[in-house]
């Protein structure tokens, strides 16, 4: 009998500090909402958030969408994960470039933290210009260029684009939600297979150049951290950016973003010329007038005003970064009159910058015209933004405009796209296949000699 008492007292008691608890929360929740008004959002589910209210499939739409209920800055749960999204032109703007310092932090994904860890035929283009693409960034990275047959350029490519679009698949971004649940996923475990492979091949690639650093002839990236590295270790000086662990994950990561992005562009910008063979036309009778039979040259960009048009609208009809990289607040700030809090995930929404309706006067339509003015000269647009923008801006950007310059002017300059035959330009399909980045879906052009 006093047992039960005691017990019952107790379990009381325990009632109560609970309860006691929870009034505390939710008061100092409450005045503390007061004081700091923070972000609105759709109301979260528990454990779930917001997850059953968006479509992971093109999260960045579903986030888009919110925005014109919730405004410019709102929060969103992913699970148990809270996220700040910037919207519009404006306000991704103010937060990336003037207020550099407090949202210039990078946040790590679970699933990169696990990573830190044919002739007139149709055709398929993607690899072909993803092994392109490749080869480029391969010079400066690696100084050496791969034959086009060899197999080892395969692999490398093939396995870092299956990597780009499974990090960017539902089951990673419910991964990120919730990384118990990383062994029980298939895409995660594939991803880990891949991840292994390529450290495995790089720490071999690595060793090899190693073996034949010259400090007096730098010949590409590796070379150059590795003589740095190098020279600070005689010094006796310890620098935390120069080791081993640092030049592997860059070295991967400058070959994968280095690849996908422009040879997502380039695709894009040729599946654009074979459904508007209108503006392929344009495109063409600039290069010839202008060029003619030459080579094309960086210098001569200027000089071909609706080309350039042409190239930057399909970067910002094509959104391939959707969602950027995600940022991460590195103090409490008060941004538009909302409280965020340190360490907050920011999500800069970049489809909403490059089809934000206040500066765009046909968002959704592929019109060259929004970078041309009213004498056909090539203008620069503000809201411009497919390499993000401030300190965690794309680092291979001017590399990048060089690259689709190049590509995409001598491709048209020496063939014509088509659809594959018995395909009109109006079944060509522009709705994108979702991944980290926004590729094509897949389809096949015929590519027809000029000459």
């Amino acid at each position: 009998m006093f047992e039960d008492l005691l017990q019952s007292s107790a379990s009381a008691s325990l009632f109560g500090a609970i309860v006691l608890l929870l009034l505390y929360l939710l008061t100092s929740s409450l005045s503390s909402h007061t004081k700091r008004r923070e972000p609105p959002g759709p109301k979260p589910l528990p454990l779930l958030g917001n997850l059953l209210q968006v479509d992971l499939k093109r999260l960045d739409s579903s986030l888009f969408h919110l925005s014109k209920q919730y405004g410019p800055v709102f929060t969103v749960y992913l699970g148990l994960k809270k996220v700040v999204v910037l919207a519009g032109y404006r306000t991704v703007k103010q937060a990336l470039v003037n207020h550099a310092d407090e949202f210039g932090d990078r946040e790590v994904t679970p699933i990169f933290y696990d990573f830190d860890k044919e002739n007139d035929k149709a055709f398929n283009n993607s690899r072909t210009l993803a092994y392109a693409a490749s080869n480029i960034i391969s010079s400066l990275v690696f100084g050496k260029r791969f034959e086009y047959s060899d197999p080892e350029l395969y692999t490398f490519v093939d396995r870092d684009r299956e990597t780009i679009y499974l990090t960017g698949s539902m089951s990673i971004l419910i991964y990120n939600a919730f990384p118990w649940l990383g062994p029980y996923l298939k895409n995660w475990r594939a991803l880990m297979k891949n991840r292994e492979i390529n450290v495995k091949n790089m720490r071999r690639i690595i060793a090899e150049m190693k073996e034949m650093l010259n400090p007096e002839m730098c010949r590409c990236f590796i070379d150059a951290f590795l003589s740095r590295k190098q020279n600070l270790e005689e010094s006796g000086i310890k620098d935390s950016h120069y080791h081993d662990d640092n030049l592997l994950f860059s070295v991967t990561n400058l070959f994968a973003a280095g690849t996908d992005t422009t040879a997502t562009t380039l695709q894009w910008s040729l599946l654009l010329m074979a459904k508007y063979p209108h503006v392929q036309d344009k495109v063409q009778e600039e290069l010839s007038r202008v060029i003619g039979s030459h080579q094309v040259r960086v210098e001569d960009r200027k000089n071909l005003p609706y080309t350039n048009a042409v190239i930057h609208e399909t970067q910002r009809l094509a959104n391939i970064g959707p969602m950027a990289i995600p940022h991460k607040t590195s103090q409490d700030v008060t941004f538009q009159g909302y409280f965020i809090k340190a360490g907050t995930t920011v999500f800069p929404l970049l489809t909403s910058v490059l089809y934000d309706e206040s500066e765009w006067e046909t968002p959704h339509t592929f019109n060259p015209s929004h970078f041309l003015d009213a004498e056909g000269k090539f203008t620069k647009r503000d809201a411009f933004m497919p390499f993000s923008a401030g300190r965690r801006m794309c680092l291979g950007e001017s590399l990048a405009r060089m690259e689709l310059f190049l590509f995409f002017t001598s491709l048209l300059q020496h063939f014509r796209f088509t659809p594959s035959p018995g395909v009109t330009e109006g079944e060509l399909d522009l709705t994108p296949a979702v991944g980290l980045t926004l590729n094509p879906a897949p389809h096949e052009l015929c590519a027809v000699s000029r000459q």
